[in-house]
Order: structure tokens, then C-alpha cells, then sequence
């Protein structure tokens, strides 16, 4: 008896797609959240299947924050917070109401920056089915651990808020511009 092989798709070999979990987002036919975080940035997308091809509905990135005033690091879970909450309104404003979460290929990890930007989505009107343990902290969110560590470090040397030094932004006062951001984006419209 012979026995045949399939020959695996690129991007499966490569370790850039999971197939079995692509086809069950698909299959809700909901639009999908996709979000994709480096160390330093994150990307948050709207995206509606497509048989040609996916088409990206609305898309924010953490450098379109520097737009609306946000001067400090983008890595973290506030800037997290307000990309979920910039992409969340751009959607409901083409008429999105609701969306599904594709984290891709990284393990949820509940309080991350991934659930801080389904968060920020969430507070822009759209619905997501998410279990509500799995988002950080209002007080993380707001970046008051931040503005904490930073009074604790007052008087010593560190290089822990180069970032902020550099663009003159008072970390003790972090949840201020974060909440300064919000309110921008959620007039803008």
C-alpha cells in the first residue's frame, strides 16, 4: 500500500499561522480584533474575512498616540489601553458593533497588554465576548503603578523612565496624561 503525503503550507511550516484556530475565528463570521505586540509598540486591527483576501477595516498603532499627546513609553499597558480604545472608536464609527479577539500565535496571558487593548475597545462601544478576569487592573490601566514606582525611585539614579526624562513627562503624574489621552480620543470622532 502506498502511502501519500501533503506537503504543509508555508506559513505553517514557518510557524507564522495556526490553520485550526484561524478557520474557528472565521467560521463566527464576526470580524476578528487582531492585535500584535513587539516590546515597545502594538498594533490593533479590525479585520472581515474576505475570500480574495482579508480586508483591514481600521488599524491604530501606538505611534498614532504621539499624535494626541502621548508623550511617553508606548510598551506598556496604558498605551496598550488607548491603541484598544483608538481602534475600538475608528471601528464604531464605520458601523463595527462587534468583533471577535485573534491574539495569532501568542498564549493569552491574562492582564496583558493584549486584554488592556480588548479593554480599551470595550469602553469604545464594541463588543467583544471576553471573560472579564482575564483585563488588568483599573489602576494598571491608568498607569498608577507607574506614577508609584516613580515616587519610590524619587532622589535615586535610574534609567527606568529614560523615555519619559527625555520628553519632559512628569511620571508621577502618568495617570493625568493618560486620562488627557482618553478624553481626546473619545471626542474625537
Amino acid at each position: 500500500m502506498r502511502k501519500t503525503y501533503t506537503v504543509a503550507y508555508k506559513r505553517k511550516v514557518q510557524g507564522r499561522t495556526n490553520y485550526k484556530k484561524r478557520l474557528a475565528l472565521l467560521k463566527s463570521n464576526k470580524p476578528r480584533l487582531v492585535i500584535r505586540t513587539s516590546s515597545s509598540n502594538l498594533t490593533a486591527q479590525i479585520i472581515e474575512f474576505n475570500p480574495k483576501g482579508d480586508s483591514v477595516t481600521t488599524a491604530a498603532h501606538t505611534k498614532d498616540l504621539e499624535k494626541l499627546g502621548w508623550t511617553a513609553s508606548r510598551g506598556n499597558s496604558s498605551a496598550a489601553y488607548l491603541t484598544g480604545l483608538l481602534v475600538g472608536k475608528k471601528a464604531a464609527a464605520k458601523g463595527i458593533k462587534e468583533a471577535i479577539v485573534d491574539s495569532g500565535l501568542n498564549k493569552p496571558v491574562r492582564g496583558s497588554r493584549v486584554y488592556a487593548a480588548v479593554k480599551g475597545c470595550l469602553d469604545a462601544g464594541i463588543t467583544i465576548p471576553v471573560d472579564e478576569n482575564v483585563f488588568p487592573s483599573e489602576d494598571r490601566i491608568l498607569g498608577k503603578h507607574i506614577s508609584s514606582y516613580a515616587s519610590d525611585c524619587k532622589g535615586k539614579e535610574t534609567k527606568q523612565f529614560s523615555k519619559c526624562i527625555k520628553n519632559n513627562v512628569d511620571v508621577e503624574k502618568f495617570p493625568e496624561l493618560v486620562e488627557a489621552c482618553k478624553k481626546k480620543i473619545m471626542g474625537a470622532e
